[in-house]
């Protein structure tokens, strides 16, 4: 059996919970009437970026700290990089209680980030992404799958560390 490359409390950070799921399509008005007309997500916000080719609608599911966010994306131009449609799971998102603390531990570990490192983020908060690929370089990646890591805000922190402790 393969040991672990670290004990679990030697990690500095935790991941709390999902943050995000975010889906592309060719036409996010497709999506649209799924998760918003039929299933009654409620959008939030818009995001539109040339850099990261995406047109998203920002819905959300749930309430308080276990608000999920719910991304529709659909490529700016379908031609180009990043391609937000060809995946229709596109990523996933998770909160992480101390982002920086977490980015240096995995990179130190061997994970792949994809470029960008860390920044603001289509909701607000501070974001990087883990790549779906592992190189030589960085032989730990996400197995095909991008995971955006996200920082929880304190209020999402505390609600959490409320839940676990069974105070919820």
């Amino acid at each position: 059996m393969q040991q672990p490359l670290r004990q679990a409390q030697d990690r500095p950070f935790k991941v709390l919970g999902i943050q995000q799921i975010a889906i592309g399509g060719p036409d996010k008005t497709r999506l649209h009437k799924l998760w918003v007309d039929l299933l009654g997500l409620e959008v939030t916000g818009s995001f539109r970026s040339e850099r990261e080719n995406v047109d998203e609608d920002i819905c959300v599911m749930g309430a308080g700290a276990f608000k999920v966010e719910v991304d529709l994306m659909q490529p700016l131009d379908p031609g180009k990089k990043p391609a937000v449609h060809t995946t229709p799971l596109n990523h996933v998102g998770l909160w992480i209680d101390d982002l920086p603390k977490a980015v240096q531990w995995l990179t130190a570990l061997g994970v792949r980030f994809a470029p960008g490192g860390i920044r603001k983020g289509a909701a607000g908060f501070d974001i990087c992404f883990l790549h779906p690929k592992s190189n030589d370089e960085f032989p730990v990646g996400g197995e095909g799958v991008l995971i955006e890591l996200v920082q929880a805000p304190a209020e999402v922190v505390a609600a959490f560390d409320k839940l676990a402790a069974g105070l919820a």
